[in-house]
């Protein structure tokens, strides 16, 4: 009798599953290809993520954001591989040295692309690309960031707050380079076009 109700109730939690978390794969897959700049690498990481979502999908509370529910799972699997692979750890700036150390930058001209908007994101610290990348892409808000990332919301804003300053400064830079602009623009505006390339 117990193997006959198994069957049935694989089939619930594939239903439900298929329901609630595979609408996601593709903006889950554009995240990792992202973050890890390597098709095959994010390939892999999506597909881990997915077993592992499907696996503790009876965690999953019905009724709430599930692509933060996979974006956490799938940040628990970037940090396991990249402790495997004994990749250098990101340093952390408690005292906010980055902050204090960065000047004021003129506002981001409006001759830029979005290719250069991703060549100037590609150039800063990675703790401060995913938290950009997570709110003004992926429009998660600062408590849902700060569950996937696993730090307090403070940090998530101050390394928000921080990434745009260096964003922008990294911006000004590519302007300058390609000799100046007809006038500024706010990053809001390249955020609300939403395009990773």
């Amino acid at each position: 009798m117990a193997q006959k109700l198994a069957p049935a109730a694989d089939d619930h939690v594939w239903t439900a599953f298929e329901a609630e978390a595979l609408p996601h794969v593709d903006r889950l897959f554009h995240l990792a290809l992202w973050f890890e700049r390597n098709r095959p690498e994010a390939e892999d990481l999506v597909q881990e993520t997915m077993i592992q979502a499907l696996q503790s999908f009876h965690r999953f509370q019905p009724g709430t954001n599930c692509r933060a529910w996979l974006v956490t799972i799938l940040q628990h699997v970037r940090s396991n591989r990249r402790r495997a692979h004994q990749r250098s750890p990101v340093v952390e700036d408690p005292e906010g040295r980055i902050a204090h150390a960065t000047a004021f930058v003129p506002p981001v001209p409006q001759d830029l692309t979005d290719e250069d908007v991703l060549r100037a994101l590609g150039g800063i610290p990675v703790k401060f690309q995913e938290v950009i990348v997570l709110c003004d892409v992926e429009e998660f808000s600062y408590e849902e960031i700060a569950q996937i990332m696993g730090c307090p919301i403070g940090t998530v804003m101050s390394r928000l707050f921080r990434g745009r300053k260096l964003l922008q400064k990294h911006l000004s830079a590519y302007a300058e380079h390609k000799g100046g602009s007809e006038g500024p623009v706010d990053l809001a505006q390249w955020r609300s076009r939403k395009n990773l390339g």
